[in-house]
Formats: structure tokens, C-alpha cells, sequence
């Protein structure tokens, strides 16, 4: 007999088993990172609390426990997700030394857009739920705020602001569009956009 067999044991082993399932660090990540899917699959208006549980394989309690509100999970996983994308966009241009690069990382951007499905489609969502939520209109200023600043180490900033929302505009189109646009005409317009390479755009 291993000491479980009785109800003294049964409770004991009972209480550790849940103390192994509450330390679980990375919960309160994963819930978010499920949040996001429901976002992109359903966009703002489908996701629940019920939702991001069962997409993070966790009891809906624990959903409810890190995030009281359906406003609280959306804007966290927001924010979640913008402090991500935040840093991966200015990796983007740490080999970037010339004007060629430039343009080359930025049409990269833009013509790899589906294949960032995930990444344009949260993008998307949520400026759409930013129209009406200050909270969110205050945290894509300070996203657009963060991206035209690394723009602006190469082109200053009414280029960098210029070019951002082309840039937008553009990975917008990719997405919808059923044909890809041609790289050609991609590198053509971030270069109008850039202005003549010996003025003051770069």
C-alpha cells in the first residue's frame, strides 16, 4: 500500500495534483495567445471568455480569474500582441544600411503580407476596435507612434510618416486582393513614396 489507498491518502494526493495544475507560469501567455486567435478567426465581436479557455485548453475559470471582462481580455491581448509585433518590426531593419535595403525590406513587407495573415488580420482588427475604444485608439498611436520612429532613422519624419501609411494601405490591398501586385510596382511606389534619392527623403 503506497499510503493512497485511504481517504487521508486519496485527499493528499488530491491536493497536490491541484497545486500542480495552478503553477503553471505561462497560463496567463497562453490565454492571450488564444484570445488572439479568436480575434483573427472571428474578429472582436466573437470572442468570449469561453472561447479563449477552450482554444488554450484551460478552465474557463482561469480565463475569468486573469481577466475579469471581455474589454479587459480583448485590450490585454492587444496589447499582447503589439508589444510582439512592435519588436519584431524593428528587427526587421537591423541589417538595413542603404536606400537598396530599405526598399527591399519594406517590399518585402508588403508582398509577404499573406503569408503574415495572422499578424495583418490582428493589425486590422484592431484599428477597426480602436474606432471605439479610447484605450485602443491610445495604444495604436503609440504603435504607429513606435513604427514611424524606427522609419524615420532612414527617410526623416515626414517621410516616415508618408510612408507608413502607404505602407498600410498597401498590405491592406495584398490581403484582399486576389492577384498578388507585381514586386516591380511595390518597390516602385515605396520609392516615389521615398522621394529622389539624392533630396531629402533618405
Amino acid at each position: 500500500m503506497d499510503g493512497t489507498e485511504t481517504p487521508e491518502g486519496r485527499e493528499r494526493a488530491t491536493r497536490g495534483r491541484r497545486r500542480t495544475r495552478r503553477h503553471d507560469p505561462q497560463r496567463r501567455r497562453r490565454i492571450l495567445d488564444a484570445a488572439l486567435d479568436v480575434l483573427v478567426a472571428e474578429g472582436a465581436a466573437g470572442l468570449t471568455h469561453r472561447k479563449a479557455a477552450s482554444r488554450a485548453d484551460v478552465p474557463l475559470g482561469s480565463v475569468t480569474y486573469h481577466f475579469a471582462s471581455l474589454t479587459e481580455l480583448r485590450n490585454e491581448a492587444f496589447a499582447w500582441y503589439v508589444g510582439q509585433r512592435t519588436a519584431e518590426y524593428e528587427a526587421l531593419f537591423a541589417e538595413v544600411e542603404s536606400r537598396s535595403d530599405l526598399i527591399d525590406v519594406l517590399a518585402d513587407l508588403v508582398h509577404g503580407g499573406p503569408s503574415r495573415h495572422r499578424s495583418a488580420v490582428l493589425g486590422f482588427e484592431l484599428h477597426l476596435a480602436a474606432l471605439r475604444d479610447p484605450a485602443l485608439r491610445a495604444l495604436t498611436h503609440e504603435w504607429t507612434k513606435a513604427s514611424r520612429a524606427v522609419l524615420a532613422r532612414f527617410t526623416g519624419p515626414e517621410t516616415a510618416a508618408r510612408l507608413d501609411a502607404l505602407l498600410e494601405g498597401m498590405i491592406m490591398h495584398a490581403l484582399l486582393s486576389p492577384r498578388p501586385e507585381p514586386r516591380e510596382a511595390i518597390r516602385a511606389a515605396i520609392e516615389q513614396s521615398l522621394g529622389p534619392a539624392d533630396g531629402s527623403g533618405t
